[in-house]
């Protein structure tokens, strides 16, 4: 009933994406949608839209939406072309097929990446201007009028030259007769109607009145409710269980045992903690019993000090340094985060000897189909996915051990089941963002020029557990993410990676990826190399960057629009940082207050955004407020740590999210450009890390290496080489 990596893999290789990554923005064929849409509307001339007769166009979305606003923007990419209202559409979840609804720049059926636009800009305007070419074209031959004089509009083809009008509907049934057209032309971004303007989210109204459906929402005719307890130490096993007692409490029904964990079944959710609590279960540790904290640092920071496999080499770094006025050099830790996703892990499975249904909200449902296939033997066709909107993500639902659990729980119980996970079981048995201990030099010039940079960065590898083939020549890609394309102008530059995996943790992706941990370390450093140089940070960091015009211009965007340089009063302080990822270029600005406790209240925060063509602006300044939150939360609170092989946070108590009298103000500025779209969803998280320690540097003179950040504003942190620095930056 175990599904290993490795397994994940060869499964979605071979029925996810035909042996290898399928990449390219062909839409399927319509024989592939009729085996995967299930539907009596007469015309679908693709995977993502169909028009049934009454007229009504349903898009058929392959990116879930867990928060970031897809089920807008994607339609309106749809709506452009077919020249339709948007508010008018219906959505649906695209059912489990990673052949049809493969994320072109990813070849899984994935949302993840801040790839929804990225990926879908050019497929989606296809879907929906080559619809509208048909439908032109079926009231074309009604008419027998030349094509050219027919133009879509509002849900209608108009005969331009006679004013005629066929509605989309009376035409979709002579539309889908019609040959799919290979080739169909596509609005330049100076026709655009919709795409660009601001646009409510089309999914507010039922996540206001409850209408809408989140896996944990899922209730079905006999259903019962499964809670788990997992080994408390990671590795360990299931040592004994008092059945009896917890048979006891009404309305249990069954206590479940697993090799590391054991559930409780019960007619409710709160009979089954009463179960579960009654069963007082033992464990044995297993070998990471007396695992901490202390432990996986101390492991990290030795194998920092050997030689890593090179991620990029440029002229000679070690020369470069050793040869400077000035060297400059620092450690910097980033604790085990977790994704606390304010739905916590859920799922329902109904398993017969027929079929398993499976009701969840997943990132990932065509490789969740395939690891379910092989976990209970069935066929794809019986293996049945129901996708639910995500109640938060963040990297969490790229991962299907929940779902692999719930199904081990429904193979013992006859009927439906939903396992919840409690908040203490999502916190504690988290797969977490890994802990990361960079060591960083570099040389400064008698004139304060940056003349070489030397980083060689330890910790977990995702890629390795995940998609072994993307390690090239022993560097993991996304560990070394933001040091590798360091966005400043240097000749010498040299990146090392030393993996070393913490005893039993599961690690993965979190909100950023490796853009946050890369960004939070350059961006630090960047501030302690300009005040080594006696420079303003700013100054700096610009002087740096004159073959890099949009990072450039988004850094003295925010700048601008912070009051950079304006003196604030004592204790107060601003940072900045700059942010590269995901085909966007971000800048933030923090501005803090450090009272004489040390406590760090952040008070403002200014965003400049160039992530090339806009689709919904609307979308992206909430994606950057959103970010930035998650990002402070972090920062300043987020840290999981370990005591006696367990993880110690429990609930949002000591795992903190920023309170609402705790935000900043945020200001968000959007740049227009005609760029490629890039990604919004995670690197507003990135930047804000940095730009709120180098505040805190600002204000206080004292360095923040270590997150998060916690008391050491009050006593600065000791943690690396000590540096001759100004007690008060240039722009505090």
């Amino acid at each position: 009933m175990s599904t290993t990596r490795r397994d994940f893999l060869k499964i979605a290789a071979a029925s996810a994406i035909g042996g290898g990554l399928q990449i390219g923005f062909d839409l399927p064929a319509r024989a592939e949608v009729r085996d995967t849409l299930i539907t009596d509307a007469p015309f679908a001339p693709n995977a993502f839209l169909r028009v049934d007769r009454a007229g009504k166009v349903t898009f058929v979305s392959p990116m879930i939406e867990m928060g970031q606003g897809t089920y807008t923007s994607l339609p309106m990419l749809i709506a452009e072309e077919l020249e339709i209202d948007v508010d008018k559409m219906a959505i649906e979840h695209s059912p489990p097929d990673d052949k049809v609804y493969a994320n072109p720049l990813i070849g899984l059926q994935m949302t993840g990446g801040s790839t929804s636009i990225r990926a879908m800009f050019v497929p989606l305007r296809r879907a929906g201007a080559t619809a509208r070419v048909m439908l032109e074209t079926a009231a074309a031959q009604q008419w027998n009028v030349d094509p050219s004089t027919c133009r879509g509009k509002n849900g209608a083809v108009v005969h331009v030259p006679s004013g005629r009008k066929l509605g989309y509907g009376k035409l979709a049934e002579a539309a889908a007769k019609l040959p799919v057209p290979e080739k169909v032309a596509l609005k330049t971004p100076a026709d655009f109607k919709l795409v660009g303007t601001p646009h409510r989210r089309l999914d507010l109204v039922g996540k206001i009145d409850g209408s809408a459906k989140f896996g944990i929402d899922t209730r079905l005719p006999g259903m019962k409710f499964a809670v788990l307890a997992i080994s408390p130490a990671f590795g360990g096993k299931l040592a004994a269980v008092d059945e009896a007692k917890a048979m006891a409490v009404p309305g249990v029904s069954q206590v479940i045992r697993l090799p590391d964990a054991v559930a409780v079944v019960a007619s409710h959710t709160w009979a089954a903690k009463q179960g579960l609590a009654a069963a007082a279960p033992q464990w044995d540790l297993g070998p990471n019993g007396k695992l901490t904290t202390a432990d996986v640092v101390a492991q990290l920071a030795t194998v920092s000090e050997q030689q890593g496999a090179v991620a990029r080499h440029d002229g000679d770094a070690s020369k470069a340094i050793a040869s400077a006025a000035r060297k400059v050099e620092a450690r910097y830790e980033q604790p085990f985060l977790a994704h606390a996703a304010m739905e916590p892990m859920n799922c329902t499975v109904h398993l017969t000897k027929e079929g398993c249904d499976i009701w969840v909200g997943t990132q990932i449902p065509g490789v969740t189909q395939a690891v379910l296939m092989q976990v209970t033997g069935l066929p794809r066709e019986k293996v049945r996915i129901h996708n639910h909107l995500l109640g938060g993500g963040f990297g969490r639902r790229l991962e299907f051990d929940g779902t692999v659990r719930a199904v081990q729980v429904a193979r013992q119980v006859n009927g439906p089941v939903q396992l919840i996970y409690t908040r203490e079981e999502d916190l504690q048995h988290d797969m977490y963002r890994p802990y990361y201990y960079d060591r960083v030099s570099a040389g400064l010039d008698a004139k304060g020029n940056l003349v070489g940079w030397s980083h060689r960065i330890a910790g977990s590898s995702i890629f390795a557990r995940s998609f072994p083939t993307i390690i090239k020549n022993g560097v993991d890609p996304d560990a070394v993410e933001s040091v590798v394309n360091l966005p400043y102008g240097l000749n010498d530059i040299h990146v090392e990676w030393v993996a070393q995996e913490p005893p039993g943790i599961p690690t993965t992706f979190w909100r950023g990826v490796g853009v946050t941990r890369g960004t939070f370390v350059v961006e630090s450093f960047m501030d302690e190399l300009a005040a080594a140089a006696q420079q303003d940070p700013l100054a700096f960091r610009v002087a740096l960057l004159d073959k890099n015009p949009r990072a450039k211009a988004v850094l003295q965007l925010a700048a601008q629009r912070s009051g950079w340089g304006k003196r604030l009063p004592a204790g107060q302080g601003r940072g900045i940082a700059l942010c590269i990822g995901f085909g966007s270029f971000i800048a933030q600005v923090v501005q803090v207050r450090v009272d004489k406790d040390g406590a760090v209240a952040a008070t403002n925060v200014w965003c400049a955004v160039d992530c090339g063509i806009q689709v919904n602006p609307d979308t992206i300044r909430a994606q950057m407020e959103s970010g930035i939150v998650f990002g402070l939360s972090a920062a300043l609170h987020g840290e999981i740590t370990l005591k006696d092989g367990r993880v110690e946070q429990t609930n949002f108590g000591d795992y903190r999210v920023l309170r609402i009298n705790e935000t900043p103000r945020i200001d968000v500025t959007l740049v227009k450009s005609s760029e490629t779209p890039g990604g919004i969803g995670e690197p507003g998280t990135s930047g804000v890390m940095p730009a709120l320690t180098n505040a805190i540097f600002a204000a206080t003179g004292k360095r923040i290496r270590k997150l998060p950040v916690g008391a050491q504003a009050a006593q600065g942190d000791v943690h690396g080489a000590p540096m001759n620095v100004q007690q008060e930056s240039t722009n505090a």
